[in-house]
């Protein structure tokens, strides 16, 4: 698939979704899962752009890539921005969303549902680059 790359700006979300609207499209996600995949990639693609870049006072950057296999497709973003991984801070439980409003601790709601969202995601820090990885499993028996 070929790649995207975008000034690291809120207009970019819009194309960023398009991008993975198309990239289930062609991986033949069924709506929950195409759903899931870009409420995920959206989620931190805004946070790489408002914590990542504008609140840091940082101009550059967000790339969008996808690999499509047999088996999966994998969603790759990566900046420059302030290095942040999901998932080193506290995450809510399973049992987040049946607790009343007031018991919920304030953060980590996007990051919930990034989790539940796609099959698989991974966060790494390279040779100053921030990668963001989404995997989604194909529907079985669906050809590459």
């Amino acid at each position: 698939m070929k790649s995207l790359c975008l000034p690291a700006t809120l207009d970019a979300l819009e194309e960023i979704g398009k991008y993975i609207v198309e990239a289930a499209k062609n991986a033949d996600l069924d709506a929950k899962a195409a759903y899931g995949l870009r409420l995920a990639v959206d989620e931190i693609a805004t946070n790489i752009i408002t914590h990542g870049y504008k609140e840091a006072g940082k101009i550059g950057d967000v790339a969008v890539s996808g690999v499509l296999t047999d088996s999966s497709l994998t969603i790759v973003l990566e900046d420059t921005g302030i290095p942040f991984d999901p998932m080193s801070h506290n995450l809510p439980g399973d049992d987040y969303l049946s607790l009343p409003l007031e018991e919920r601790p304030i953060g980590g709601l996007g990051i919930f549902l990034v989790l539940k969202g796609v099959h698989a995601f991974n966060y790494e820090h390279v040779d100053g680059r921030n990668r963001n990885i989404f995997v989604m499993n194909r529907p079985v028996g669906t050809p590459e």
